[in-house]
């Protein structure tokens, strides 16, 4: 049987989400929520827009290309949360939403009559997701938080690079992704609970930068308490764990060779013509192989040398060894693995013409999201959408909040 044609709404359809705050954090988050399906409504002050608009490569005209990404498929108002107008426009919307999804430091919302004592007042059914650099609780609750300062002291940071040198960053804002994929994940689990508990009341989803980085860190810390040993950055490689690591091919295209399960290491030894190291003492298991890594990395290096980079790609792959080249974005775009998985999405955008930009994650095969729009330009682009269409104030109303710097 084969499956009906998928609907145009996703997943999400049908839940609203009240997006309060800046740059990357909440707004990936946001992103997620929004590209599964779910309204979105991003929330700026009148005058004071997002600086992710401005952030990264701009194109000739000016225009952030960063944000075309990270704001598609929102809806933007204006509205100044700090004067009471605002204040009382932000609750109406609260009475009619299921999620809101903010990054502010830790006590702005109550500084504002908006934290979630206030907020259950308009809502008691409402969600409330809270990104910020250290929690809501805790000793260093009002600091404010970045995402360098989380990856180093999440853990993060100290495990990259080589050791004995300068541990160095990500080429992207790692903690605020990690958080903002946390954050959707509670999300999406207090929804759940929420549609299946008997009383439908909302709760705090309090998210950390620093937690969100310190959650990736595997066996670091029983290591530490059971053994006292402190895990360290390991360069390329993973320490104990062999092979995988790259490797610099003929045509000096640096390739990843994964085979560290006896399996598949066995199969790399057949195809190097090596098979006699299959059955050597120092490689015949996980342990021996990792107790010997710099002596066996050397001996695929010396035979990933000798063959350019496609060859290896297509001989390993072929024997089931985990293989693949180290991709730049320019290999991406021309790869069709990516182009056959949608991953690589024409957005439609008024002022720039066509942009190439990422597809959505994850798949469904019934309800798909989608790149409806890119991210707006005009500050307030669906105002009118939302205070006319939405909460139904009139234009004498809407006149008035405009005069008053409330939107």
């Amino acid at each position: 049987m084969t499956e009906p044609a998928p609907p145009a709404a996703g997943p999400l359809s049908g839940v609203r989400i009240l997006e309060l705050g800046v740059l990357l954090a909440g707004p990936f988050a946001g992103r997620l929520l929004a590209d599964l399906g779910a309204e979105v409504i991003k929330v700026e002050p009148p005058g004071q827009p997002d600086p992710l608009r401005v952030w990264g490569r701009v194109s000739a005209g000016g225009h952030g290309l960063l944000w075309r990404i990270q704001a598609r498929n929102k809806k933007l108002i204006t509205l100044n949360l700090r004067e009471r107008a605002g204040q009382d426009v932000l609750r109406a919307l609260v009475r009619r939403s299921d999620v809101l999804l903010e990054n502010f430091r830790p006590g702005t919302l109550e500084r504002w009559q908006l934290g979630p004592d206030r907020l259950w007042e308009a809502n008691p059914e409402l969600i409330i997701a809270r990104v910020s650099g250290y929690g809501q609780t805790g000793p260093y609750a009002g600091r404010a938080g970045f995402a360098s300062v989380a990856e180093a002291m999440g853990g993060l940071r100290h495990l990259n690079g080589f050791p004995g040198r300068e541990p160095p960053r990500a080429g992207i804002s790692l903690g605020d992704s990690l958080a903002g994929l946390f954050a959707a994940q509670g999300i999406l689990a207090a929804l759940y609970r929420r549609e299946a508990g008997a009383d439908r009341r909302g709760q705090v989803i309090d998210v950390s930068l620093v937690e969100s980085c310190f959650a990736l860190l595997e066996g670091a810390v029983p290591e530490y308490d059971a053994l006292g040993s402190i895990r360290g950055p390991s360069g390329t490689a993973l320490a104990g764990v062999a092979p995988s690591n790259i490797y610099l091919a003929a045509d000096d295209r640096w390739m990843v060779i994964a085979a560290n399960g006896d399996k598949v290491f066995r199969r790399l030894c057949e195809v190097m013509d090596r098979p006699e190291l299959a059955d050597d003492p120092d490689y015949a298991d996980h342990r021996a192989r990792g107790a010997h890594q710099e002596a066996l990395d050397a001996e695929i290096a010396s035979w990933v040398a000798r063959h350019d980079s496609r060859e290896i790609d297509a001989v390993l792959n072929a024997a089931g060894v985990v293989c693949g080249p180290i991709y730049t974005v320019a290999d991406i775009v021309a790869d069709p693995h990516y182009r056959a998985r949608d991953m690589l999405v024409q957005h439609d955008d008024p002022e720039l013409g066509s942009v190439l930009g990422p597809g959505v994650v994850p798949k469904f095969s019934r309800t798909p999201g989608a790149v409806r729009w890119t991210g707006p330009l005009a500050e307030g682009s669906h105002n009118d959408d939302v205070l006319r269409g939405l909460l139904g104030l009139d234009e004498a109303t809407i006149g008035e909040l405009a005069r008053d710097g409330i939107v």
